[in-house]
């Protein structure tokens, strides 16, 4: 695979913690890459590493060893000033508790890294691509609403808009349906393959749901700090039943 093609790649991650005078290992050396466009799946228990190695991909966390590139740049060592850049531009992400800053509505939740990450570009763009976002995810009569003000579903539908408003190469979603029923899950999860089909973008979801991770390209399983399968498969068609 070239460099050209390859929006993510993991050399040798290690990931290691403190606890009282005893180190834990947390991840314990996983390689793999990921070319652009692809959806990946990432699986295991409770324990397993998954969310370390999400946070450590989308720059959240420092590696123990090892190093992570998004899209030719190595980011694991960067300053801090130096990451924020690289992650505002690349890096889309949908946490599962939605994580919408209460005191904003849904459309200024949406625009908030258009303003902290466009670097002075046009205003008027970026308010109308955050309402063509809701409108996308069904949201169009909730624009002018507060977090409180939404339920679960909305409050996520309000995430994945946002996380697509700098049109970023990578999405990453850490349980993305986790906190919502299984209703409003299939119709989020069904709204985050759409956009995510019609942006382009490479998309990691960590998921413990075997019925998620059939939406993916590949779908890559870890146990006790280690890749135990790194599959490809034929991926479930997004259009789901609700």
């Amino acid at each position: 695979m070239t460099e050209a093609a390859t929006m993510i790649a993991v050399e040798n991650l290690h990931k290691s913690i403190r606890n009282g005078t005893r180190t834990v290992d947390i991840l314990k050396g996983i390689s793999f890459t990921v070319p652009r466009g692809q959806f990946v799946a990432v699986m295991g228990s409770s324990g397993s590493g998954k969310s370390t190695l999400l946070g450590l991909l989308a720059g959240l966390d420092t590696p123990s060893a090892g190093d992570v590139r998004l899209n030719g740049t190595a980011i694991s060592y960067l300053p801090e000033d130096q990451l924020a850049k690289v992650r505002g531009r690349t890096v889309g992400f949908v946490f599962q508790s939605y994580q919408l800053v209460p005191t904003l509505t849904a459309l200024e939740n949406v625009l908030l890294p258009y303003e902290l990450n466009a670097n002075g570009s046009d205003g008027k763009a970026g308010m109308e691509r955050a309402r063509a976002l809701l409108t996308n995810v069904g949201l169009s009569d909730r624009l002018d609403h507060y977090p409180v003000q939404l339920s679960g579903g909305e409050q996520q539908r309000v995430a994945l808009a946002r996380a697509f408003i700098l049109r970023p190469p990578i999405v990453m979603a850490d349980e993305p349906t986790g906190n919502l029923d299984t209703t409003n899950g299939a119709h989020v999860l069904e709204l985050l393959l759409n956009l995510n089909r019609v942006e382009g973008t490479t998309l990691v979801l960590v998921t413990h749901d075997p019925a998620l991770a059939s939406y993916a390209d590949r779908c890559i399983v870890l146990r006790d700090g280690l890749v135990i399968s790194d599959e490809h498969q034929q991926a479930v068609h997004p259009a789901m039943a609700r």
